[in-house]
């Protein structure tokens, strides 16, 4: 059985109370559970104060095969800011806004640029999406079609091979709308003249959406921190923002969006993890699946920021 984790954001002490809660015991250099496993669900790294630990607990318990673990869109910009684009520059640019929303990240590398190396290296093992018995993990948006087609045309890789590293940082391609939708979800734009603030202050005029309903205003389809819904306009939306997912369909386990408030399910079959931890008065939040094909609200564990 599985216990999944959310967003961990560099956030160790966290992580480490809610391994203890969970029952994991530290052997060696490892956390392991005589009945369990750990599920991570990405976003391992940026924003929190212990970055370096964080991998320093998650990485052992990867390689023991005590825990899984899914790329979130924070490793997929590690790589990219990491890796050069052969005409003297990088696949995701060192401007000042990117370089701001990882510099937590370099800044703990800073000592050690061989070890920041080997760490890239290793979050390119990391698969973009799990499909298990009884249960499936992505990031952000259990899309089938992008899943698919990844699957047909990268048959037998794993994890982040170049070639798709390479094609799904460069935007028009099949690629990067396929790994764009599994690690961030489904945006649509926003009316003409709209914006709102996302959780950094910045200004955006796209909206993550709830991608598994319907509905008929942009107000009813946004997925995001709750404080910001007011700044969503409650027209009519006239993009197609649904992917299939329906009640059916095995549990599917996500991060990446920002929760606030008391764990719940979004839907009986579809669970977000990721509640905030790196905010003030943030959780890190885990589910304890034992096979079941219904969410139970009974089964999520947490740990209140530090």
């Amino acid at each position: 059985m599985y216990d999944l984790i959310g967003d961990i954001h560099g956030h160790a002490a966290e992580l480490e109370a809610l391994l203890v809660k969970l029952g994991y015991q530290l052997d060696g250099p490892c956390y392991r559970h005589e009945s369990r496993r750990v599920i991570f669900l990405g976003d391992l790294v940026d924003r929190g104060p212990q970055q370096r630990r964080v991998l320093e607990i998650v990485r052992p318990m990867f390689e023991s095969g005590s825990a899984l673990a899914v790329m979130g869109n924070h490793e997929f910009n590690a790589i990219a800011y990491f890796t050069a684009d052969g005409e003297g520059g990088h696949l995701r640019a060192r401007n000042d806004k990117n370089t701001r929303q990882h510099q937590a990240f370099l800044d703990e590398f800073a000592d050690d640029q061989a070890i920041w190396a080997d760490t890239i290296e290793w979050f390119k093992k990391l698969p973009l999406w799990l499909e298990l018995d009884g249960l499936r993990v992505v990031h952000a948006c259990w899309d089938r079609s992008s899943i698919e087609q990844i699957s047909r045309d990268y048959r037998g890789q794993t994890g982040l091979p170049e070639s798709l590293l390479v094609e799904s940082s460069r935007r028009g391609t099949w690629q990067f709308k396929a790994v764009e939708t599994l690690l961030k979800g489904k945006e649509v734009p926003l009316p003409d003249g709209a914006y709102f603030h996302d959780k950094d202050g910045t200004r955006r005029n796209e909206i993550r959406v709830r991608w598994w309903t319907g509905g008929r205003t942009y107000r009813d389809i946004y997925m995001g921190p709750p404080s910001a819904t007011a700044e969503i306009p409650d027209e009519a939306i006239v993009q197609d923002h649904m992917v299939e997912y329906g009640p059916e369909e095995k549990p599917v386990f996500l991060g990446h969006y920002w929760m606030e408030g008391e764990p719940a399910p979004l839907a009986p079959n579809i669970a977000c993890l990721d509640y905030s931890v790196a905010k003030p008065g943030g959780r890190l939040v885990a589910y304890r699946w034992n096979g079941e094909k219904v969410i139970n609200p009974s089964s999520y564990v947490s740990q209140i920021k530090m």
